[in-house]
């Protein structure tokens, strides 16, 4: 059964006016939110996601909205290991709190662009070539891989892109509000925010490499990928301050997203040796043996998966001394020092 169509464009026209409305929310108000707003914000998300997959349970069938509910929770959890880098990113460049919503919604923005061009890129190949599925399997396994035993952040690249931009553009070595440019000595030049915007955007394509063919190892349908990445992308910026330093003690989630990511390209090698028409493997026939794994499955494993990498984390904070308590980790990043009433 197919979606309507007026049920699909009305979609993109209510999620482009939400993500216009939360991009100029974050220009006109630059703050720290508190706990509690940002508690709110993501909560609001989270139920507009679960409305929007009840109503493709409605419209559609089970199916539509079983493969939208898995492909937002796989989308969602590789969306919060982004946020690892994002801070990692805010730390290095010492950017001022009250401006990290600005930066952090010209990330998602970012994303969400890379990650539409990549996916009617993936529509196309997986469209005119079927054997595609068994290269997304195979580096949704190599992406597994190193998510879980490879470097969490490449420090050396990173600091080689930095002396690049400073060799070629004027930086100032101090921000000047939000501006991208200011003046300085009488002359025009750029601040660090460029640099930041830079790193971010980098981060963005990576992190897009690895989301598209995971998400297609769901759903092939373009609408419920684009609308899964959307979803699972509003709320970012207010969890990012509502988790804040807590993220990086999440000590086994890389390994719980590191399962996901492997358990999909498994399944995405199991669909092409199904589909296979290869001459190569089995005589260009289908490989009748291979399961193919369902939607339902699929969300049983995700669901369970992530849920096994949080408590594991939290009952790892709550016994290392060395780590924080989560109910003590969080406050303290929301807080505006500038503000001490947030």
């Amino acid at each position: 059964m197919e979606l309507p169509v007026w049920f699909e464009l009305g979609s993109y026209a209510v999620l482009l006016l939400i993500l216009l409305g939360d991009l100029i929310l974050a220009y006109k108000r630059p703050h720290v939110p508190s706990v509690r707003e940002s508690s709110l914000w993501v909560g609001f998300y989270v139920l507009l996601a679960l409305i929007f997959a009840g109503a493709m349970f409605v419209l559609g069938d089970a199916e539509h909205g079983g493969q939208f509910i898995a492909g937002w929770l796989t989308e969602y959890s590789l969306s919060i290991d982004n946020l690892f880098v994002f801070v990692i990113i805010m730390a290095q460049f010492k950017v001022p709190k009250k401006y990290q919503q600005e930066i952090l919604m010209v990330g998602i923005i970012l994303a969400l662009i890379f990650r539409g061009i990549f996916i009617l890129l993936g529509a196309a190949l997986i469209e005119n070539f079927s054997w595609i599925f068994y290269l997304f399997g195979a580096f949704l396994v190599y992406t597994a891989w190193t998510q879980a035993f490879g470097k969490d952040h490449d420090e050396e690249n990173e600091s080689k892109l930095i002396a690049f931009l400073r060799r070629h553009i004027r930086i100032t070595d101090e921000f000047d509000g939000n501006k991208i440019r200011t003046v300085k000595d009488g002359h025009k030049t750029f601040t660090p925010i460029l640099i930041v915007f830079i790193a971010i955007g980098t981060t963005d394509i990576l992190f897009a490499l690895d989301s598209i063919p995971a998400i297609f190892g769901i759903t092939t349908s373009p609408f419920i990928v684009f609308t899964a990445n959307v979803f699972a992308l509003m709320g970012l910026r207010q969890l990012y301050f509502l988790l804040g330093d807590l993220v990086e003690r999440l000590v086994y989630l890389k390994y719980g997203i590191a399962f996901i990511l492997a358990f999909i390209g498994v399944k995405l090698f199991l669909h092409a040796l199904h589909e296979n028409e290869l001459p190569f493997i089995n005589g260009g026939q289908h490989v009748e043996w291979a399961p193919e794994i369902g939607t339902w499955t699929s969300l049983g494993v995700i669901i369970a998966a992530m849920s096994v990498a949080t408590i594991a984390s939290v009952v790892k904070m709550k016994r290392d001394p060395a780590l924080p308590d989560p109910a003590e980790a969080v406050p303290t990043v929301a807080r505006d020092e500038d503000n001490p009433t947030r």
